[in-house]
């Protein structure tokens, strides 16, 4: 069954302690562990939370990740370092209950929309629609009370641009990757556009690009994340986003990518970058 993103990574605030936040977070928006992105989203709620005022909305946010996170309990502490009267720009320390220090940073600035230049310079890749995309359905082992990797399982997702990884025969590309993301509990604001929050856990999806420029038999690899930075863009009202990757350079043990976020309306919901480390699979 799939799980309700805005439910899951619902805050509640400390009483009587300001800028204190506590949540759980389920099982059901991990890999092995929880995504980074979801975990950045939880962040971004903090803040939005503490700011207090719905006329700021996010423009630009950068985690790093400091340590693996766990399911289960986590507190998040924000700090307001800026309030003007265009934006408000705050840090938020997430960690899990039972950790020494703070696992995950996320410095965030929000702001309203004031009238001014309005230029677009890029455009999405010819695709296929997601109705005509063939769909993504990764192998994955279960063991008993659970499934590997239930972060999918809250996704429909279709392939766009390159190659899936687990299929034999293909060669080697630039390393390009895109794919369609949809919701299967659709994220939605009250007005009827895409949740911006929805955004970080789909553009933490980077490394199947560098997969396209090593082919099917290139050596295995993890990637975790170092840091995830996401720019909000354009609001839409689509479901489906394209989530279209670009890893341009690997080396010395890690990776930088970025990533266009496109609606399947034309509008170019976020942009977003990322460093990962890349190491060999333990199994």
């Amino acid at each position: 069954m799939p799980s309700d993103l805005a439910l899951d990574t619902k805050v509640t605030p400390v009483p009587g302690s300001s800028g204190h936040y506590t949540t759980h977070l389920p099982d059901a928006w991990s890999w092995n562990l929880p995504s980074g992105g979801v975990l950045m989203t939880v962040a971004l709620r903090a803040i939005e939370d503490a700011i207090g005022d719905a006329t700021f909305r996010p423009v630009s946010a950068t985690s790093l990740f400091c340590t693996p996170v766990p399911a289960g309990p986590l507190e998040v502490r924000v700090e307001i370092l800026r309030r003007g009267n265009a934006a408000v720009q705050a840090r938020a320390a997430l960690r899990a209950e039972a950790s020494p220090g703070t696992d995950l940073e996320v410095s965030a600035t929000f702001a309203r929309e004031r009238p001014g230049i309005d230029l677009i310079d890029t455009s999405p890749p010819r695709v296929p629609d997601p109705e005509q995309a063939p769909p993504i359905v990764e192998p994955r082992r279960s063991t008993p009370g659970r499934t590997e990797y239930p972060f999918l399982d809250n996704f429909d997702s279709r392939l766009g641009l390159g190659h899936v990884w687990w299929e034999p025969g293909w060669s080697a590309g630039p390393a390009r990757y895109a794919r369609w993301m949809r919701y299967k509990i659709p994220q939605r604001l009250p007005d009827g556009t895409l949740d911006p929050f929805a955004i970080p856990p789909i553009a933490d999806l980077m490394p199947p690009a560098l997969r396209q420029k090593l082919g099917p038999d290139g050596p295995p690899f993890h990637a975790p994340s170092l840091d995830l930075t996401v720019h909000f863009l354009d609001p839409t009202t689509s479901e489906w986003q394209l989530v279209s990757v670009w890893a341009r350079r690997a080396r010395m043990g890690h990776a930088t990518a970025e990533v266009e976020v496109w609606g399947a309306d034309g509008k170019l919901t976020a942009y977003a970058t990322q460093t990962m480390f890349l190491r060999k699979p333990t199994r």
